[in-house]
């Protein structure tokens, strides 16, 4: 019984008492202490006593039966009366039988009372008292007759039950008051966890008509952190990683000026998916502005294995992009009429190259042709070495300039405010679709089917290079994506309670909910666009597989903590931009040593538990995104394998486009 209706009770129950007549309240706590489903009976003594009395045997309101009425010595009216009820209906015969039975006892002067039967529709015999003095010897009672059993009892003066129920009740009222302050008004020191983290967005802004219907069926609790565990799980499942004074610096330098006159088109053909193309498209900006060209609105693969057919403006807000960039390069729409039919130098720049080859190949190039069109767009910029200036204009396109479409972006923000509604939340990039197995021919948990299957598309696919991969050295070299089980072992080892958030940011995962069941068993509250929105609402993104990519990046770049399974275009895309924005923690699972107690687990010698919860935590503590100097080639490596070695400019773009504030004096020399 809860606080609020006990009290209820007990001031029912007083009001009661102050209005019922002596006789009236003790027929009253007969029976409503007995606690059972009866008729309430009020035998109205007083009123009998003035009229006459009230003869022995006779039957008064009811199911009440007095067995005798009398003054006492002091003049006070008494009657000893028998309450009998049956609340499931009573039967006459047998009340009769046990009425005579008692007659008899008493006339036959036994001390002891014949205790009735155990009968489930009929509750026993109960007798109460009003007064606790004796009644007189000349005219004896039934509670006297019965002998010294029912002599022992003795009941409580009518005065002080009132003062004790009167001391209970505000007892009760203090008590209650005392919670109540607690919860209404908590410590200015009990922050919740969304004061913590920042969002770019105001939580709860969404209406419940933006929701789809079977959001609201069934509630689905939010996470919460108790009273003292709160700051200490807050601290280790959430808290974003300390930024060491480093703020987002991408305006250009003093000596940075505006172009005056173009040498020439460049036509841009994209290639691979959303944020392959995105890194593209930001590096033909730098490209553009170094060999001086008035860069054509980027045409978007139509072609690669998710056959979307968007246009840049389906995407992208193509008017903000030409419009933030104007004072850096000249950007059009298309090309002019004259020109469509024109000669064009078509050709792939080369990857991962500097300033010297745009400066000396590629910009000659306009002594000949009025048009450049290349056809790939990935990695064709250096990571590193090149001016600040350029750097930092990749960045402006990049995090500034290259915006998603406005129906996009509210899309977007409807589905982090919908995830927000359930507390902090994890973003997983669950890199295990069709594509990805495909092409990295890892195996690890699959059919010979699937299996199969996967290794006919990766023959078929003429634009994948390799076609034999043996998938045992794969994984057990860190190359593979962590499985969905993979991962929910993971998540549990660092901590993470199963009522946690998480949003999957992902196609459609190879094989279905089947590969996902031990991961649902492990976190329940596994939610997706389809989940969150209506059918209706994404209806205009559905059938584009870029378009539902785009949404999924919003939502992994606004949340809480982003964990992928596969550090692939996406998730190094999201990862240097929550770094650009100052976004909580990006956990990089370190997938060789997981590979190795994942083994360990599978051949029992090692279970689930502290032992292996503290090996992740240690294996993952430099691994949460925290602020560094991006890294270089892996030493010994020569050539193309040199560059694809190192860390990409875009999944970590310091020290080119943050710097720290002067203000702070700490030693960043580690972290640079």
């Amino acid at each position: 019984m809860s606080l609020e209706l006990l009290l209820a009770l007990l001031l029912d129950f007083a009001q009661e008492c102050k209005r019922l007549s002596v006789g009236e309240f003790d027929d009253y706590v007969s029976n409503r202490m007995k606690g059972q489903q009866m008729y309430m009976v009020k035998a109205n003594v007083l009123s009998k006593r003035l009229n006459g009395g009230v003869n022995e045997g006779e039957r008064v309101d009811g199911d009440f039966k007095f067995a005798g009425c009398d003054d006492d010595e002091h003049g006070i009216f008494k009657c000893r009366r028998m309450a009998v009820w049956n609340y499931r209906g009573s039967n006459n015969n047998k009340i009769k039988r046990r009425r005579n039975r008692e007659k008899r006892g008493v006339e036959g002067g036994n001390d002891v009372e014949k205790k009735p039967k155990a009968n489930s529709n009929r509750a026993p015999l109960f007798y109460s008292s009003l007064q606790t003095k004796t009644m007189k010897k000349k005219n004896p009672t039934l509670r006297e007759k019965t002998g010294p059993m029912q002599q022992k009892r003795r009941t409580v003066p009518l005065g002080m039950l009132r003062r004790f129920i009167a001391a209970s009740i505000f007892s009760l009222v203090v008590t209650s008051f005392f919670f109540v302050h607690v919860h209404v008004s908590p410590s200015p020191t009990d922050h919740k966890f969304n004061d913590k983290i920042p969002s770019f967005y105001d939580p709860q802004s969404w209406t419940l008509e933006l929701a789809p219907p079977y959001l609201f069926k069934t509630p689905l609790s939010v996470p919460k952190l108790k009273d003292s565990s709160k700051e200490s799980d807050y601290e280790k499942l959430w808290k974003p990683p300390p930024n060491y004074g480093f703020i987002t610096c991408t305006k250009p330098t003093p000596n940075y000026k505006t172009p005056t006159s173009s040498g020439g088109y460049l036509s841009v053909h994209t290639n691979g998916g959303l944020n392959q193309m995105r890194n593209g498209i930001c590096d033909m900006v730098a490209i553009a502005r170094i060999i001086n060209a008035t860069l054509v609105i980027p045409e978007l693969d139509k072609k690669s294995f998710w056959h979307d057919t968007s246009n840049f403006s389906d995407i992208f807000d193509d008017e903000w992009f030409i419009s933030s960039l104007a004072n850096d390069i000249k950007i059009i729409k298309k090309l002019p009429k004259k020109l469509v039919n024109a000669t064009k130098m078509v050709m792939q720049f080369k990857s991962w190259s500097g300033m010297d080859y745009y400066e000396k190949e590629i910009a000659a190039l306009w002594t000949k042709f009025n048009v450049i069109r290349t056809s790939k767009s990935d990695s064709r910029l250096a990571n590193n070495n090149l001016p600040p200036d350029i750097q930092k204009l990749r960045c402006r396109a990049c995090y500034e300039a290259l915006r998603f479409s406005p129906r996009i972006e509210q899309m977007g923000k409807i589905l982090v405010e919908r995830m927000r509604s359930f507390g902090p939340y994890i973003s997983l990039h669950l890199r295990y679709e069709k594509d990805m197995l495909a092409f990295s021919g890892c195996t690890h948990g699959l059919s010979t089917a699937e299996s199969e299957e996967l290794r006919r598309i990766r023959e078929n696919t003429t634009y994948w290079k390799r076609k034999y991969i043996n998938p045992r050295e794969e994984r057990s070299k860190g190359f593979c994506p962590l499985t969905p089980k993979e991962v929910g072992i993971f998540l549990t080892a660092l901590g993470y309670p199963s009522k946690t958030p998480i949003y999957i940011a992902a196609g459609e995962i190879y094989g279905g909910e089947f590969h996902m069941t031990d991961l649902r068993s492990r976190y329940p509250l596994l939610m997706s666009k389809e989940k969150l929105a209506s059918i209706g609402e994404l209806e205009h993104f559905s059938s584009h597989a870029s378009q539902m990519a785009a949404l999924d990046y919003i939502v992994s770049v606004e949340s809480d903590v982003f964990v992928h399974s596969y550090p692939g275009n996406m998730a190094k895309a999201v990862e240097g931009h929550r770094r650009v924005l100052g976004r909580g923690r990006t956990i990089s699972p370190d997938r060789k040593a997981l590979v190795r107690l994942f083994d360990k687990l599978q051949n029992g010698s090692m279970t689930e538990g502290k032992r292996l919860s503290n090996k992740v935590i240690d294996l993952h503590k430099r691994r949460l995104g925290f602020f560094r100097k991006r890294k270089g080639p892996v030493s010994g490596t020569k050539g193309l394998d040199r560059f694809r070695s190192e860390e990409t400019f875009y999944a970590n773009p310091l020290p080119d486009c943050l710097c720290r504030t002067e203000s702070l004096s700490i030693n960043a020399s580690r972290y640079r």
